[in-house]
């Protein structure tokens, strides 16, 4: 038995060794949505555009599409709130149902979703699922910082976050990772 503990305990570190660099690869992935330009013009389309000009913001809704610079959302219904302080300039866009971010080979799902333009911050949040390959990773509230770079997953989808919704992975981070054959 004695001789057996260094080959589980070897096992052991491997196997976590393998775990860890597969979610890193996960959150490089997730880095690259936070490479995006937020600056980058803003381009949109829908089934219904409702323009709310007192309360400066344009209600997006059925089939929504909005591009910006390679990362594309999509949902059932967008709210889009805006400033128009001598230019029109979007502070935010707040997204639900079914809501799609996408970068490259990079998916994040969930149920809603804000792009804070002014700290740079997307948060998805209520069953979240972010795929890249066969890498999934699956909880309930996702914030990608597209400042810092720094991309992290939570179980429940609860903080300070304005998104709120409950994962259905029980308060937990889960996923799959793919291993590459020797």
């Amino acid at each position: 038995m004695k001789h057996l503990l260094p080959t589980i305990a070897r096992w052991g570190l491997g196997s976590f060794a393998v775990t860890v660099a597969a979610f890193a690869g996960i959150q490089l992935s997730a880095q690259a949505i936070a490479g995006h330009n937020s600056n980058a013009p803003v381009s949109y389309a829908a089934d219904r555009i409702e323009l709310q000009d007192r309360q400066n913001r344009v209600v997006l809704s059925g089939n929504v599409r909005i591009t910006q610079a390679g990362l594309n959302l999509s949902a059932a219904r967008t709210i889009v709130n805006y400033s128009d302080a001598g230019s029109l300039s979007i502070q935010r866009i707040m997204a639900t149902g079914g809501v799609t971010v996408s970068r490259g080979n990079e998916r994040a799902r969930g149920d809603t979703a804000v792009y804070d333009f002014n700290r740079r911050i997307i948060t998805m949040a209520g069953n979240v699922r972010l795929n890249r390959g066969g890498d999934t990773l699956n909880g309930g509230r996702l914030v990608i910082d597209l400042a810092s770079g720094v991309s992290s997953i939570d179980g429940r989808a609860s903080g300070s976050s304005s998104v709120t919704g409950q994962g259905e992975s029980g308060g937990r981070v889960t996923g799959t990772f793919s291993v590459p054959e020797n």
